[in-house]
């Protein structure tokens, strides 16, 4: 069964000196600040689309890549995955670094860098953020 997602942003201003706040409807989680200064410059206590994607793929990926792992016999103890997304102010998102470690027992590290590969790949954010160059390292914990 599919599902929608919803957010919403509320901007006042011009780009520069505007300001504006996310309100994550579906999950009434929150209300997060943005600003143009907390996406090109320094964060300051709010967040901007990039750090946003990054929450969405490291998730999503982490997910995808447990459930590959549980699939192929090895479900992993663990998984923690960062994502750093950039953002080069005049040409836009520049790429996406995703980094994951895990304790899967019974798993060497070939055989977990297959599978964090095709998490990479079939991950349906990762499928979203196809047009991005999208690079990882991935490793076991002991």
């Amino acid at each position: 069964m599919a599902t929608t997602r919803k957010a919403t942003t509320r901007w006042e201003g011009n780009l520069m000196e505007g300001a504006g706040n996310v309100a994550l409807e579906s999950s009434g989680v929150g209300t997060f600040d943005v600003s143009w200064p907390s996406r090109a410059e320094a964060a300051n206590g709010k967040t901007s689309p990039e750090e946003l994607i990054a929450a969405a793929h490291s998730s999503c990926y982490s997910m995808a890549l447990s459930h590959g792992l549980a699939q192929a016999g090895t479900p992993p103890q663990e998984v923690v995955t960062s994502a750093e997304v950039t953002f080069q102010p005049g040409t836009g998102i520049t790429g996406i670094h995703l980094t994951v470690t895990a304790v899967v027992p019974g798993l060497d590290e070939e055989g977990f860098a297959a599978a964090a590969a095709n998490a990479k790949e079939n991950c349906p954010v990762s499928k979203a953020l196809a047009g991005t160059e999208i690079t990882l390292d991935a490793s076991l914990k002991a």
